[in-house]
């Protein structure tokens, strides 16, 4: 068997990083060291004009971090620890084995975006996963409960990044503002990348001779989170949101697979696969078509899967989805379609449309993580 730098092997689905990366890793620390103390010095010098929280001498990006730690004392304190058994049969406590994340951004209320890279067991894909969790998760009141997952899928390529994994675009923080302003779920959000290179689209589906994005999507990102992440056993803890080409993914996996997911924000999305590697494969194309998917649930009577289309004014594509929605939008097959005023095709417009009310719709038809019983008592 290959061995790997810091352990595993090739069946390790979380590849670690080679001894080399950890040199650079000390390397970078030792720059910021160095950095650090020259920007205090010039700052002090300047009056304090620099704003050092601004600074990439600053940042932790980079740095090992775990989702996992829990605070023993306060765990005690609410009654949880050292109990860690689920509240309930529907919560599915983390199965191993975890994943090696770095430090990909920090949000100012101190929770933090990490990032993984993932060897698919089921498709053979290896990609990038980043996750986030807001700061319920890491509550000792809700250490026995499970939480919601949101899969946010970027649009474009979405290779070799996912753009929701940055907090510019505001997507964790709308979680977050939604949380506490009583209108939006604590989400898990993870934004794996979609597509195995920069040359095609992919549609997020299994296209015959090429890399197996539909299973990737489908099983082995799931897979991850159940392996890593406290989430609920039904698919009623489990949703996508997308954008353009990422709009199409979430809006085909709901599709194709009601019995996992529940509930898609698709934003500005196309409603049929239009990627030039179908030609060829009409069967396989209309297997992944969502149109032809959403009449198979209508045909079956559920179970009932919940669409919410984004679309901004000063974008093309809204008649489509008035299409779909006229075509297939009935019976089990829910859609509405939030319009956007003055919103254009890009992420930080459909961010506020979710604001508007799209985080609030699709946070009324999924599984609420609920605190335990000593916390509920003292509340």
């Amino acid at each position: 068997m290959q061995q790997y730098p810091g352990g595993g092997g090739p069946s390790d689905p979380y590849p670690p990083r080679a001894a080399e990366g950890r040199r650079d890793r000390r390397r970078r620390r030792n720059r910021r060291t160095a950095w650090a103390a020259g920007v205090v010095a010039a700052a002090l010098v300047a009056g304090g004009g620099l704003l050092a929280h601004r600074l990439d001498a600053f940042s932790d990006n980079g740095e090992p971090m775990s989702f996992n730690q829990q605070n023993a004392a306060d765990e005690t304190a609410a009654g949880n620890g050292p109990d860690r058994r689920p509240a309930g049969p529907e919560v599915s406590l983390p199965t191993g084995p975890e994943a090696r994340f770095v430090r990909a951004n920090r949000l100012p209320d101190g929770t933090e975006i990490g990032r993984t890279t993932l060897r698919g067991g089921k498709s053979g894909f290896t990609g990038d996963v980043w996750v986030w969790t807001p700061k319920e998760y890491k509550d000792p009141r809700y250490a026995r409960s499970g939480f919601p997952v949101l899969i946010a899928l970027p649009g474009g390529h979405g290779y070799p990044t996912n753009y929701w994994m940055g907090t510019d675009l505001g997507l964790q923080q709308a979680v977050a503002d939604g949380v506490e302003a009583g209108t939006s779920l604590p989400f898990i959000v993870v934004m794996p990348v979609i597509n195995p290179d920069r040359k095609f689209y992919y549609d997020g589906s299994d296209i015959p001779g090429h890399p197996r994005m539909g299973t990737w999507m489908a099983e082995d990102v799931p897979d991850f989170v159940r392996a890593n992440f406290r989430t609920f056993t039904s698919r009623d803890g489990w949703a996508f949101m997308g954008s353009s080409s990422g709009g199409y993914v979430g809006l085909k996996q709901v599709m194709a697979h009601p019995e996992r997911f529940k509930a898609v924000i698709a934003s500005g999305p196309e409603t049929a696969p239009d990627s030039p590697l179908w030609k060829g494969h009409e069967k396989e194309r209309r297997e992944n078509d969502p149109e032809v998917l959403a009449q198979r649930i209508i045909d079956r009577k559920g179970p009932d899967v919940y669409v919410n289309f984004q679309i901004g004014t000063q974008e093309n594509g809204k008649e489509k989805l008035d299409r779909f929605v006229r075509n297939w939008g009935k019976g089990p097959v829910h859609t509405t379609v939030r319009v956007i005023q003055g919103g254009a095709h890009n992420g930080r417009d459909y961010v506020r449309g979710m604001r508007e009310g799209s985080l609030e719709w699709i946070s009324k038809v999924l599984q609420a993580p609920v605190p335990g019983p000593a916390a509920s008592a003292e509340g």
